[in-house]
């Protein structure tokens, strides 16, 4: 990454302290951020949304204007014509490349719109029928079936859609897409126990290695929790209570794990040190400090299994056949990577989403990765940060150069986070009462 400021070289340096408050981040100032709004709104108008004028062929553009869909979420009946007709294509079965490319981004935005608003939305929902009905590309079938199962649908309708899908791929259980979203569609009816968590959080993936606990609810809206334990297999403490750090991993695209840019998958992270920041080219998106770099299965240079029976291994025995400890398995088998631990440099209010999330809207989503509170005043100086606290754990932890492992588990409760009860309860192995 290209450093154009020295100054901001000099504060990540000075990460692990926080940086003087006097400095000022010229993209993080009220003005900025207001123009950056203000230009992504700009945008929403029937015009951009209509192929005539833009057609499907024209990447360049309908990137960014997908984009601005998505971080602006409008509740607009042209935006809801636009996105249809793009999802229209699916039906064809030999695109361009280019086009199935465009194709590929509008069915993620398209499955965001859809579940913020189903009624509003309902032409979306109406092409996802007919992808389920007519294409012949399992990756947008199977986004089409999740999209539908989530939204306003009933267990028959699931059932039907499930089933359709099964005819028109017999081999449906060879596809990671297929499996993965019928499987998780079959859970909304028939949801799978959660085997007991004292023996996830007193397990050890590998030894004199740190892990890091991720526990969240099902509804990824609410704050995750995390917690720490070095490489002796102790929970690390301060003042006799538990590390510990809220989290979000809520994707913005509110998309399943399987898929690119969907939510951060569940199961085990492989941890390898950081990669620098900041840099104005990224600041908005990742913030001030430091990446934690996390590996999922498959992925290029990972230290993990690359089968799956080699991956349930690592697990403890009432774990291995739970599947949503597997996502991260099989989203490395769908090619997702690049997965990290970052803050934010954006505002809270870029994105319209984080609205509908009134406990979690200062911690800005991500498209996959694990979101930590950055915030900064109108002036743009840094005012609360969580990168410092988890760098300097993992630190202290694992030294300079850390390694160690991540999980990420959803824990069925209520609306409110895992308490740091709820966790001590169950590394005891007491059933305790969620969101105490």
């Amino acid at each position: 990454m290209k450093i154009r400021f020295p100054w901001l070289l000099a504060l990540g340096l000075l990460s692990l302290t926080l940086p003087a408050q006097a400095a000022v981040i010229p993209e993080a100032t009220a003005a900025a951020r207001a123009a950056q709004r203000q230009g992504q709104a700009r945008q929403v108008r029937p015009e951009n949304y209509d192929l005539r004028q833009r057609p499907l062929s024209d990447w360049t553009f309908w990137r960014n204007m997908l984009w601005t869909t998505a971080t602006v979420e409008p509740q607009e009946e042209f935006v809801a014509d636009g996105i249809a007709q793009m999802l229209s294509f699916a039906a064809q079965n030999k695109l361009p490349s280019t086009q199935k490319r465009v194709l590929d981004m509008a069915m993620t935005v398209g499955n965001q719109l859809y579940l913020s608003n189903p009624s509003l939305y309902a032409s979306i929902g109406q092409q996802f029928s007919q992808t389920i009905a007519q294409s012949s590309d399992p990756y947008w079938v199977a986004i089409a079936l999740s999209a539908l199962s989530k939204g306003n649908s009933s267990p028959e309708q699931r059932q039907q859609w499930s089933n359709q899908v099964r005819q028109r791929f017999p081999n449906w259980g060879s596809d990671v897409y297929l499996n993965s979203t019928l499987r998780e569609v079959d859970a909304i009816d028939r949801p799978v126990p959660l085997p007991p968590l004292a023996d996830l959080l007193n397990g050890s993936i590998a030894s004199n290695q740190p892990q890091m606990y991720v526990l969240c609810r099902p509804d990824r809206g609410v704050l995750c929790q995390a917690v720490l334990k070095d490489g002796k297999g102790s929970y690390v403490r301060e003042n006799g209570q538990l590390w510990s750090v809220p989290l979000l991993l809520r994707s913005l695209h509110n998309l399943s794990s399987v898929f690119t840019r969907g939510q951060t998958p569940q199961g085990i992270y492989r941890i390898v040190g950081t990669t620098p920041q900041p840099d104005t080219d990224y600041f908005r998106a990742f913030g001030l400090f430091s990446l934690v770099n996390l590996y999922i299965p498959l992925e290029t240079s990972d230290k993990l299994p690359t089968t799956l029976t080699a991956y349930q291994n690592l697990l403890p025995s009432s774990w291995r056949n739970y599947f949503p400890i597997q996502q991260t398995y099989w989203a490395g088998k769908g090619e997702r990577d690049s997965f990290r631990i970052h803050g934010t440099g954006e505002s809270p209010d870029f994105f319209s989403s984080n609205s509908r999330y009134p406990n979690s809207q200062e911690w800005n989503p991500s498209i996959g990765c694990l979101s930590a509170l950055e915030l900064y005043d109108a002036e743009g100086r840094l005012q609360q940060a969580d990168m410092p606290k988890i760098l300097g754990a993992l630190r202290a932890v694992g030294g300079q150069n850390f390694t160690g492992y991540l999980v990420v588990v959803d824990v069925p409760g209520g609306d409110a986070p895992v308490s740091l009860s709820e966790i001590e309860a169950a590394i005891s192995g007491i059933a305790a009462q969620a969101g105490e």
